[in-house]
């Protein structure tokens, strides 16, 4: 399929109101898209199913699926473009937004100090008053702005319009070996400036390294931590660590594994229920599908047997694999009909200081609001 043919199809899905999901993996050549004919709500049972997973950071709520009938894909071709978000100036937000969000930040501190949370992660999300009437536009943008990202735009009339450029992967198996990650701690990228990380993202990007390690240790074997890394995610710089593990999937199911480890405390806080309580509480408003997971969800891919092999009988060997590859819903937006909902967010500890987790919010919404403005 070209990729004029590839846009022109899903612009008509969203234009007909039937439900699709189209993206683009970190640094591939490759566009996907899963689509409807009809607007059907397909949820998860078990995660036995095929297609595109989309699903809510409250895992007491049901994931969807848009099913792997119709896929297509297209090579894109088209060059990313350099944009420093520094240079965007989005429009001014309201003093009381600020102290709201400081006072939620003073809250969350007052509960680590008195040992109820050893983490929580804070959101909050703002409101853009332009709607999104062509979202394929912003896709197209985000597409060429953030090529180590998984890109997508994703749409269903039951459950709305989101669009995201992620750099953390929740969990990737692959014959049989799981792959996850930690993803912790921000700095705003400065390329002339050396890289200095403190404490308090040292040792919020150890403790969500250790809690996933430790959730994966019982389900999997040959566990191995690798070695923490700068992440650079458009402007700004995180602490990565890249855990994988060999998966038996005769004793443990892919939905144990993903239950182990959604939600994060990349994205929650721990211990995880106290910190998922807190913000429910506290947050005052609801995530939705901010944080959640959404993906690749056992996708087949068929290998033949190597026509070099002796044995002529193996050569109509053929070998059926299932891939599954699911990100964290981060850096995203949801358009509605009163505007364009921006979610961001950040992790606290006993050593975050509230005003400047308001001014790392500031940092990511900048992320977004380059496409926007």
């Amino acid at each position: 399929m070209t990729e004029a043919s590839f846009f022109k199809l899903i612009t008509q899905q969203f234009d007909d109101a039937l439900p699709f999901v189209a993206y683009r993996k970190p640094e591939s050549k490759y566009l996907h898209s899963f689509y409807q004919e009809e607007d059907t709500v397909h949820h998860i049972k078990d995660f036995t199913e095929s297609g595109f997973a989309f699903a809510p950071f409250d895992n007491a709520q049901k994931a969807s699926l848009i099913p792997d009938t119709h896929h297509i894909q297209c090579e894109y071709g088209t060059a990313s473009i350099s944009q420093n978000a520094s240079d965007i100036v989005l429009p001014e937000e309201e003093v009381f937004q600020r102290n709201a969000h400081i006072e939620l930040v003073q809250k969350a501190i007052a509960k680590i100090q008195e040992g109820v949370l050893k983490k929580v992660v804070l959101s909050r999300k703002r409101t853009f008053q332009n709607s999104l009437s062509n979202p394929i536009a912003v896709f197209k943008k985000l597409l060429q702005t953030y090529p180590t990202a998984f890109v997508y735009v994703f749409y269903h009339p039951k459950i709305g319009l989101w669009l995201g450029a992620t750099p953390e992967t929740l969990l990737e198996v692959k014959n049989r070996t799981v792959y996850t990650m930690s993803l912790a701690g921000t700095l705003k990228y400065a390329p002339d400036a050396a890289v200095s990380w403190g404490s308090k993202e040292k040792e919020e990007q150890q403790l969500v390294t250790d809690t996933i390690a430790s959730r994966l240790k019982p389900l999997t074997k040959d566990l191995v931590v690798g070695k923490t890394e700068n992440h650079l995610a458009g402007n700004l710089l995180h602490l990565k660590t890249v855990i994988s593990a060999s998966l038996d999937e005769s004793n443990v199911s892919l939905q144990d594994v993903i239950t182990a480890l959604h939600p994060t405390p990349a994205v929650c806080g721990l211990p995880v229920e106290e910190a998922k309580t807190f913000i429910i509480e506290y947050e005052n408003y609801d995530r939705s599908y901010y944080t959640g997971f959404l993906g690749e969800l056992n996708l087949k891919s068929e290998t033949n047997r190597s026509k070099t092999r002796r044995n002529v009988e193996n050569l109509a060997y053929r070998s059926v694999k299932k891939n599954t590859h699911l990100f964290v819903n981060l850096r995203c937006m949801e358009s509605t009909s009163t505007g364009t909902q921006v979610y961001v967010g950040g992790g606290i500890t006993a050593a975050s200081i509230p005003e400047a987790e308001w001014e790392e919010t500031q940092y990511k919404l900048q992320t977004m609001g380059k496409v926007l403005f």
